[in-house]
C-alpha cells in the first residue's frame, strides 16, 4: 500500500536508485528553481512506484506531462522497511508523497496539516486473495484466519481491520501479519504462512497464474469498493505538508495540471496503450508478462478517476474507516485534509468536461 512497496523486479530497484537516494535525503525541503527558465522542482516519493494502483506518477513522466506544464518532478519509491512516501512527506525529506488519502485524517488526528491536491483514484485496487482452503468470501469469514497485509498499519492492514468490523468481527479475533506484496506475498500464500493477503496488481495477476489464489474480496475497482465498504473509497492521490501547498501554490498547480491530463489520458486510453507508456520493468518481469499486465489493467483500470477531483463521500466514507478499526477516535474537519481547487483549475485551464461530483467541505 502506500507505506511499503514492492520492488518486482532487480532492474527496477536499479532505474530508481538515483531518484530514491535524492528523495531520502535529510533536512526540509522545498521546491527549488533551476535552469535560466526558472522551472520549479519538486521531490514526489510515491509508496511502491511500479504498481498498478501508482501507475499515474510514472506516466505523468513518460508522457512529458510535467515538463509540458513547467515542473521538474524527481519521482522516487519508498523501500521495503524504510520510510513510508508519506512519512517522508510530513518530515520534509520530500515535498509530496504519492500516497492514499486516509492519512490526512491520520495526520489531522496527531495535529499535523497535512492535505491531498488532486485524487487520483475512487477505489483502493485491492483484492482480498485466498486460498481454496480458506474458505473465506466475506469478512464474516475472517475469525480464526490468519491474513496478510503489506505492513501493519499500512492502508491494506486497516481495510483488513474495517473489512472484518463491517461484519460484526473484532480485530482479536484473526491474526495479521505483514507479507510485503509481490514475491513474499505468493510466497505466504503458497507456504500456508496465510490464509488471504490483500495485495493489488500485478500481485494478484501473479497469483493467479500460479493458482495459489483467487479474488475472495473486489476492492479493485470503485464499483466493487462501493459495494463492499458503502461508498467510494478515494486511495491514490498527491498529499503534501499545508503550509508547503500554501507557499507553493504556483508549483502545486503545475502538478496537478500535468496529472489531470494524465488522468484524462488514460480514460481515453486502453490498458495495452498504457503498457506501452510504461518502463518495460513495470509491465513485464518475474511476476507477470505484459500480457498479464495488460489483462489485470483492463479488469482493475475503472479505480482510476477521470478528472482527478475528490468525488463526494468519498472523506466521509474514510473517516468511518478510520474510526471503525481505531485509528482516529476524535472529530476531524474533513474540509482541511483535501481540496478540489487545483484539481478544477486544472480541468477548467485543458477545457476537459469533468464527470465526478465533487465532495463538498463536510466530505
Amino acid at each position: 500500500m502506500s507505506r511499503r512497496p514492492v520492488a518486482v523486479a532487480a532492474s527496477l530497484l536499479t532505474v530508481l536508485a538515483l531518484g530514491a537516494v535524492s528523495a531520502c535525503s535529510s533536512g526540509n525541503s522545498s521546491a527549488s528553481t533551476v535552469g535560466s527558465g526558472g522551472t520549479p522542482t519538486v521531490k514526489l516519493m510515491v509508496g511502491g512506484i511500479d504498481k498498478q494502483i501508482y501507475l499515474p506518477y510514472q506516466l505523468a513522466q513518460q508522457l512529458g506531462f510535467y515538463k509540458k506544464y513547467g515542473v521538474n518532478v524527481e519521482l522516487s519509491t519508498e523501500q521495503d522497511g524504510g520510510v513510508g512516501a508519506e512519512e517522508a512527506m510530513a518530515s520534509g525529506q520530500v515535498d509530496m508523497a504519492g500516497a492514499w488519502y486516509n492519512h490526512t485524517i491520520e495526520f489531522q488526528a496527531k495535529g499535523k496539516a497535512v492535505e491531498d491536491v488532486v485524487q487520483l483514484s475512487g477505489a483502493p485496487g485491492e483484492r482480498e486473495m485466498c486460498t481454496k482452503k480458506s474458505g473465506v468470501t466475506s469478512g464474516a469469514d475472517f475469525k480464526g484466519k490468519t491474513l496478510g497485509v503489506t505492513d501493519l498499519g499500512s492502508g491494506t492492514d486497516t481495510l483488513t481491520q474495517f473489512l472484518a468490523a463491517k461484519q460484526g468481527v473484532k480485530s482479536s479475533e484473526f491474526h495479521r501479519i505483514a507479507v510485503g506484496a509481490g514475491s513474499t506475498a505468493i510466497a505466504a500464500l503458497q507456504n500456508g504462512k496465510v490464509d488471504c493477503a490483500m495485495t493489488t496488481q500485478p500481485t494478484v495477476a501473479a497469483i493467479q497464474k500460479k493458482g495459489v489464489g483467487s479474488s475472495a474480496i473486489d476492492l479493485a475497482t470503485t464499483q466493487g469498493a462501493t459495494a463492499a465498504m458503502g461508498g467510494a473509497y478515494p486511495a491514490a492521490s498527491v498529499l503534501a505538508r499545508t503550509d508547503w501547498v500554501n507557499s507553493h501554490k504556483d508549483t502545486v498547480q503545475k502538478v496537478v495540471d500535468a496529472l489531470v491530463a494524465t488522468m484524462h489520458w488514460i480514460n481515453t486510453h486502453s490498458a495495452a496503450d498504457i503498457a506501452n507508456k510504461l518502463p518495460a520493468s513495470y509491465v513485464s518481469n518475474q511476476l507477470v508478462t505484459k500480457a498479464d499486465y495488460i489483462s489485470a489493467l483492463t479488469e482493475d483500470k475503472g479505480q482510476f478517476l477521470p478528472d482527478g477531483i475528490m468525488p463526494a463521500g468519498g472523506p466521509k466514507t474514510s473517516l468511518a474507516t478510520e474510526k471503525l478499526v481505531g485509528n482516529v477516535k476524535g472529530s476531524v474537519d474533513l474540509g482541511k485534509t483535501f481540496t478540489n481547487d487545483f484539481a478544477l483549475q486544472a480541468n477548467k485551464t485543458e477545457g476537459f468536461k469533468t464527470t465526478t461530483t465533487p465532495a463538498g467541505p463536510n466530505g
